[in-house]
Formats: C-alpha cells, structure tokens, sequence
C-alpha cells in the first residue's frame, strides 16, 4: 500500500471522525422525534418500528446473507446484534421517565467506560470525577429535585448495552456495512414481537408507520451505516469518546423538538459529562500507537 502523503494523512483521519459525529446529530435527533411517538405504541412499539424497517431496509440494500463470518465472528456478530438491540430498547424506556438529554448524559457513560478502560493514567482519574460530578447534578431540576429512579436504572442499563456495542462493533467492523444489517435484523428478532405485543395494530396506523420510517432512517439506517464506518478505521477508545456530544446534543434535541426544558445544575452536569468524554479522547488518541 502507498503511504499517505503528509496532507493526505489528516484527511483520511478527519473523515471516520466527521462521520461518526454525523451519526450522533442524526440518532440524537431521531431519538427526540422518537419519543413524541409514545403516547401512540409505547417504547417498545417505536423500538420495534425503527428496528424493523431499518433491518428491512439494510437487508434489500446490503444483502447480508452473503456474509461468510468465522466462529469467532460470528459470536462478535451475535453480541453485536443483541446488544444493539437491547439499547435502543433501554435508551427508550428510559425516555418514558426522564428527559431525553438527561437519559442519554447517563447512557453516554458506556463508551466513556470503554475509553478510560483501555488506559491507565493516572489522569483518567480526573476525568472520572467530573463524569461522577456531572451525574450528580442531573436530577437538580428546574422546578423540582429528583429523577425517577425507573428511568435511571433504564438509562444505565443502556449504558453498559452501548458500551458492549463500542467493542462488538470495533470486532465485525470489517464486514463494512453487511455488518449493520446482520445486527439490525438479530435485534429485530427479539425487538419486534415485543412491540407487537405492547402496541398491537396500532404499529400500522399511517401515523406510526410515518414517523417509524423517518426515525429508523435518522436513527438506525444512516447513524449505524456510518457508525461502522467509522469504527472500522479509529480505535475503540477513540471512538467511544467521540460520543462526547451526545449529551448535548440529546438535551438540545429533546428542547427543540419536544421542549423539554432542564435547570442550570443539569446543564451544568451534562457539559461536565461532556468535558470529561472530551478529556477521556485526548488521553486515548494520545495513548494510541502512530501509524507511518
């Protein structure tokens, strides 16, 4: 292979990093639209909804029978599909109790987990007090003090799913594409006859079908197409941590499409989760190998 010319080399960089913040702008905001679909077929109605027709989708695009993964893939690619499953399902239930930013300022803590793990200096320390810090501020609301604790145990639960996710991804990678698609249907496997269960033919109102199509784009079809992309080319703690935004992201997301509006402290908690996401990426791209 011919070796980068030294201008080419930060481009061919840049570009797995803009994809998978691209990726976090449109999950995040497809989790927004997602959530102003409970009140017609619940979490698990709009988990089944995105995860079906992505799974549909990305199957007719990408054909993922034809791929041929050794044992040892193969297992990567079961715990892909399971654990991606599993954290839609979470993240959503944890929208059911809480709002959407605080939810995924908790969940936010897997890949960060999965960057600090991989490193042991004695800097990390630092970014997992202000991780801690930021937590403990997320339930000083505007006008009232606590979270339920229902839509915590969701969002941490989702948290270690998205975590595995990072490093399951990270091991079929090389499958490209096909790879999404295979992880998407294993997780629609599980996810839809729950949704069929909990919401019934309200799943086919024009409605649900509707806003179920623009959030299994948004949220699963183009994030994850783009989400593999990218880890088949950083590390997975420079990965991980360049999930920082979300956070953000999620809280401005849920302001703008649903008007969940947070206080100070919680604002001041989400950015701190954020900084040390931020922190936790510098300490790993500079604890990663360089590459001639």
């Amino acid at each position: 292979m011919t070796p980068l010319s030294p201008s080419a080399a930060p481009q061919a960089r840049a570009a797995p990093a803009l994809a998978a913040l691209f990726a976090l702008i449109s999950l995040q905001v497809g989790a927004a639209f997602a959530k102003g679909l409970f009140p017609l077929v619940g979490p698990e109605g709009v988990a089944a909804l995105r995860i079906g027709m992505s799974a549909l989708l990305l199957t007719l695009i990408l054909k993922p029978w034809r791929l041929r993964p050794d044992r040892r893939r193969g297992l990567a690619l079961l715990g892909y599909g399971l654990t991606l499953g599993l954290m839609i399902l979470l993240i959503y239930r944890a929208f059911a109790y809480i709002p959407v930013g605080i939810a995924i300022s908790i969940e936010v803590l897997g890949p960060l987990g999965v960057a600090l793990l991989g490193s042991r200096r004695r800097k990390d320390f630092l970014w997992i007090a202000l991780a801690l810090l930021g937590v403990a501020l997320l339930p000083f609301g505007a006008e009232e003090v606590g979270l339920d604790w229902r839509g915590v145990a969701f969002a941490l639960s989702a948290a270690l799913c998205w975590g595995l996710y990072v490093a399951f991804g990270s091991a079929v990678a090389a499958e490209g594409g096909r790879a999404v698609a295979a992880g998407m249907s294993i997780a629609m496997l599980f996810i839809l006859p729950l949704g069929i269960h909990g919401a019934g033919w309200a799943l086919l109102e024009p409605k649900a079908l509707m806003i179920g199509a623009a959030v299994a784009l948004m949220s699963s079809a183009l994030p994850f197409l783009l989400d593999i992309y990218a880890m088949k080319r950083l590390p997975p703690r420079i990965f991980g941590v360049l999930m920082s935004a979300s956070p953000a992201v999620s809280a401005l997301a849920g302001w703008a499409v649903l008007g969940e509006r947070l206080g100070g402290a919680q604002w001041l908690g989400i950015c701190a989760i954020a900084a040390a996401c931020a922190g936790g990426a510098l300490g790993a791209a500079q604890d990663s190998p360089r590459t001639s």
